[in-house]
């Protein structure tokens, strides 16, 4: 689904990530740690997030079966997507391009872009891709690889919670800032591991390449967030290294918004490796500054992005209403708390 530091890795459980940090810290850094975070008051602010909402979101997605580029089911779901968010209240419109695969075939694409109080200058970016994988490329059966994933985690999930921040902003109506929920195509159309060609830079992440070259006109945010794979049984999100590198203090500031939203287990204050995903083209060309919310399990051997990524196994039973909350929740902290 990613590239990794600008290569491509075909080992299933290296794809992803380079340099995952073992992350493993003694008991005494540990207690440390566990005695800061208890003198953080826990604050929570904002609207609470409706983790039933999320979930129903999540699956209303899946409904459309799989949402592979240039499916009509893909279709269907960006345009159910769309009406969703201009319910409510998002101003919609819809960036489409003809985007070449790494295999030479012509991707469809359409970015769907909702803006939330758009006459306001001051503007938080969430984002999450929205086509699925069209390839169980790390099945532990090899006669799926072939075969289109449900992608309920991988990514309905990000677009779910993002749906949901956007019913309860307008249900709430007060926050003071406007929020750009993008919701990126043609993400997951990376080089799969059983392919012959393999030169595959740049074959992730297609619809944030675009839109990051093609900005809207005048287009300004003060940061942004990814949500990548943020309902999956058992997740944690630590602190990813392109995050680091480029928006080290929105990290701090998203880390903190989750121990004070009561979800620091969730986040846990350590470093992972680096992750090339759709933020990095927010960073690098659009000089956005972006971090990327997304799962690390470090006893996983089935995948470091846990034992559903990239297999028919990310459906609905794997879908975590709590870890849907704990993200959204810290999301809306991060809004609310904002100056």
């Amino acid at each position: 689904m990613k590239l990794v530091s600008g290569c491509i890795c075909l080992a299933a459980a290296a794809l992803l990530v380079y340099g995952w940090g073992a992350a493993g810290l003694g008991h005494g850094a540990t207690e440390g740690m566990e005695a800061e975070e208890a003198l953080e008051k826990v604050n929570p602010v904002g609207p609470e997030f409706n983790a039933d909402s999320a979930y129903a979101f999540t699956q209303a997605q899946c409904d459309f079966g799989t949402r592979a580029m240039n499916t009509p089911s893909h279709d269907r779901c960006a345009d159910w997507i769309a009406a969703r968010f201009e319910a409510y209240g998002c101003t919609v419109s819809r960036q489409h391009a003809d985007l070449r695969g790494y295999d030479g075939t012509v991707l469809k694409s359409q970015n769907i872009i909702a803006r939330y109080r758009p006459e306001v200058t001051t503007r938080i970016l969430l984002c999450a891709h929205w086509d699925s994988r069209p390839w169980a490329d790390n099945d532990p059966d090899s006669a799926n690889w072939r075969k289109p994933i449900m992608a309920a985690n991988d990514a309905a999930s990000g677009v779910a919670v993002m749906l949901e921040i956007a019913r309860l902003l307008q249900q709430d109506n007060t926050l003071a800032l406007g929020v750009d929920f993008v919701c990126f195509d043609a993400e997951d159309w990376g080089v799969p591991q059983w392919a012959t060609d393999t030169d595959g830079d740049g074959s992730w992440a297609l619809g944030a390449q675009h839109f990051a070259a093609h900005l809207p006109q005048g287009y300004e945010a003060r940061y942004g967030i990814l949500l990548d794979m943020v309902g999956g049984q058992g997740a944690r999100f630590y602190r990813e290294g392109v995050s680091l590198q480029y928006a080290p203090e929105i990290v701090k500031k998203v880390w903190r918004a989750a121990r004070q939203a009561g979800f620091g287990s969730y986040f846990p204050k350590q470093d992972g490796g680096m992750v090339t995903d759709d933020h990095v083209p927010l960073n690098e060309v659009a000089r956005i500054p972006t971090i990327d919310i997304i799962p690390y399990y470090p006893d996983c051997a089935q995948s470091s992005f846990g034992p559903t990524w990239h297999t028919l196994a990310d459906d609905m039973e794997h879908i975590d209403r709590q870890t849907l909350k704990a993200v959204g929740q810290t999301v809306i902290q991060v809004l609310y708390t904002e100056e």
